[in-house]
């Protein structure tokens, strides 16, 4: 009994082994069946290649602020850095002499204006008095004089009373356009004497549109021209794509709307100048700024997604999945990011070739995979 219970336990054990190595096949293939990854053909497209050029920006229109009479400044109307519209009272300066000026300057010009009218009327008597011979030619001319000089005190009472009138004006000092205040550079109470010179209080800004200010090499004007010139690039020209250093909730693009007539011998370069609307108001005169100039046009760029791209040591790379599905790593060499998300490759790839586009960490050289195609 005890012989027959050893046998019976042999085969139990020995069944048992053969599950257990029947399941450990099973495992070993499904550890080595090919993982699906997803892969996508590089694309070809036209592309506009550009040249990268540093910049600031600077308002559409900036002006100073001015006082122009003397007098002590008695009011500031506005917040620093508000937004105002033109003909804003911003600033006002004591106005007593200047208004007494122009009441002088208006009676004044009452006078010549009465003197004129007996001048006038006397001279017509006078001329009726001759036809009788009741008074000399003598007398006659000399009315005629009389009414004349009167004529001639209008005018200057008249062009007094205007410039009384413009003097007066200076007291109050108004945006001249729509934009942004800067600080004042007085204080209420502060004496002016900008009668002799004018002082500035402060300036505005306007900002509804600021214009980025770079300058090109001598050597790439030529091509700047050719491209303005250039059907396919000419547009581009009206929409350059503008980066800044900080991250901005709005893009923006330039257009191209100045080239210096002439190189500054000095450095060598020529200074050009771009136009940007500003709706949201997010740019600011003085800020830097990256303009991407339109350099060429390639009818047939190889593209990748760029977030597909590695990089190591040796450069930039990506996984190439061949039709057996091995994975090979391509050293590539890259340019521009075109639609946000799409990278240029210079060289390394060509088309028809297909790539891993994500999950990068879970593929190797050499690898085999199921490719899945994206779009």
């Amino acid at each position: 009994m005890r012989h027959i219970h050893t046998v019976e336990t042999i085969s139990v054990l020995a069944i048992t082994a053969l599950m257990l190595g029947g399941c450990h096949k099973s495992d070993k293939k499904t550890e080595t069946e090919p993982q699906e990854v997803d892969v996508a053909e590089v694309a070809v497209d036209t592309v506009t290649i550009h040249t990268e050029y540093p910049g600031y920006l600077i308002a559409n229109n900036e002006v100073e602020l001015v006082a122009r009479v003397d007098g002590y400044l008695t009011g500031k109307l506005y917040d620093s850095g508000d937004f105002v519209r033109k003909g804003t009272v911003l600033f006002t300066i004591e106005s007593g002499n200047y208004a007494e000026a122009v009441k002088r300057a208006r009676a004044e010009l009452a006078d010549a204006e009465a003197s004129y009218a007996y001048a006038s009327n006397n001279y017509a008597a006078m001329q009726r008095a001759l036809k009788s011979d009741a008074v000399s030619q003598m007398e006659v001319l000399q009315s005629k004089s009389n009414m004349e000089t009167a004529q001639a005190a209008i005018s200057s009472a008249r062009a007094a009373l205007q410039q009384a009138q413009t003097t007066l004006g200076y007291c109050t000092v108004r945006a001249p356009f729509d934009g942004h205040v800067s600080s004042a550079n007085y204080d209420v109470g502060a004496y002016l004497a900008g009668g002799g010179s004018p002082v500035s209080l402060g300036k505005i800004y306007d900002d509804s549109e600021v214009v980025a200010v770079f300058s090109i090499d001598d050597r790439q004007f030529a091509t700047v021209k050719a491209n303005a010139a250039n059907p396919m690039l000419k547009e581009d020209l009206t929409k350059i794509p503008i980066d800044f250093d900080g991250v901005l909730p709005h893009k923006y693009t330039a257009n191209l709307t100045y080239m210096s007539p002439a190189i500054d011998r000095s450095t060598g370069t020529m200074t050009l100048q771009a136009h940007i609307a500003n709706p949201y108001n997010d740019l600011r005169p003085g800020m830097f700024c990256k303009i991407k100039m339109p350099l060429t046009v390639v009818p047939d760029a190889i593209l990748v997604k760029d977030a597909s791209i590695g990089n190591d040591q040796s450069g930039s790379y990506v996984y190439v999945v061949d039709k057996s599905g091995k994975v090979t790593s391509r050293a590539i060499k890259t340019g521009e990011v075109v639609a946000d998300t799409m990278r240029v490759v210079t060289s390394g790839l060509k088309p028809g070739d297909r790539y891993v586009t994500k999950a990068l960490l879970k593929v190797r050289d050499g690898m085999t995979v199921r490719p899945h195609l994206v779009k």
